[in-house]
């Protein structure tokens, strides 16, 4: 029952991850490759502050968003000069610089040693102490991001941002600064990758670079391309099922000398599969550019 509990929870902030990625690769058409990064910022605040300056943990994660959120506007206005192949690659070196600040201001982050010790999170004096209330802590800010991200596609803001990835010139000549739709999408997105960062940390109690490389944002951009981009059901289908898959493939009872590379074949294979017969994913409105 634990382990399942802990897939859940894996689910739940994955799922975050997910969500907030695909408002802007999904509703936006906007190729990120950072996620990751902002992931990171919101589990090295938690673990920073929780352990060094004993801070209560959802003050910690409330910063660690608005950090990241400071940090998404500063990163969105030199992405906002780039397009398409460009903006990815200009994504994807920001999370490169964002793991090696994790590696290299060791006065913070202890470099590659990492922070263990993180405490759980506290409410009114009540602990999160089992895996079984983290886990309706986790689906409970799951929900919340679901239907914040809801609300946002469904609003007025939400069609801009469709608007966007259909015909950017054509809103342009409406009026509309298509800038700052771009930065507020990625800023908001960045915040709610901040807050599965902070689960993440609370829940593992260690943080250290390697969990945040950009191997990680390509994983978080799998489960949005394989569950469907401008879809919130694909987006969470999606993440359920990277999460349990390479989980799955545990039991299939492969030899033991190769059983991890092979478990990575039979991985990369269903996806290749998936997108090959499947190009809008599960539930999918846009195929990936």
């Amino acid at each position: 029952m634990e382990y399942i509990i802990h897939l859940i929870i894996l689910f739940g902030i994955y799922g975050i991850l997910a969500l907030s990625l695909d408002l802007i690769v999904g509703f936006t058409g906007l190729l990120s490759l950072s996620h990751a990064a902002f992931y990171g910022i919101g589990a090295y605040a938690v673990a920073v502050l929780s352990t060094t300056y004993g801070m209560n943990f959802f003050v910690a994660a409330l910063i660690g968003m608005s950090v990241a959120a400071v940090v998404a506007l500063m990163i969105g206005f030199v992405l906002r000069k780039f397009k398409d192949d460009y903006y990815a690659l200009a994504s994807f070196g920001f999370n490169v610089i964002a793991v090696s600040i994790f590696l290299n201001w060791e006065s913070i982050t202890k470099g590659p040693l990492g922070i263990p010790g993180i405490k759980r999170p506290e409410l009114f004096g009540f602990v999160f102490s089992t895996n079984t209330l983290y886990m309706i802590l986790t689906l409970a800010l799951f929900a919340l991001t679901a239907l914040f991200v809801w609300h946002i596609t469904k609003s007025s803001f939400g069609r801009v941002l469709r608007a966007i990835r259909e015909d950017e010139k054509a809103l342009e000549v409406f009026g509309y600064r298509i800038t700052r739709y771009k930065l507020a999408i990625y800023v908001i997105s960045g915040a709610l990758a901040a807050l599965a960062g902070a689960l993440y940390a609370s829940y593992i109690t260690y943080v250290d670079p390697s969990t945040f490389t950009a191997n990680e944002s390509i994983v978080i951009l799998s489960m949005i391309i394989l569950g469907g981009l401008a879809s919130l059901r694909g987006a969470i289908v999606g993440a359920a099922i990277l999460i349990a898959l390479p989980e799955a493939l545990r039991f299939v009872g492969l030899p033991m000398d190769v059983a991890a590379q092979l478990r990575q074949v039979i991985y990369g294979l269903i996806l290749a599969l998936l997108m090959l017969y499947r190009p809008k994913g599960m539930y999918g409105e846009y195929e990936m550019k």
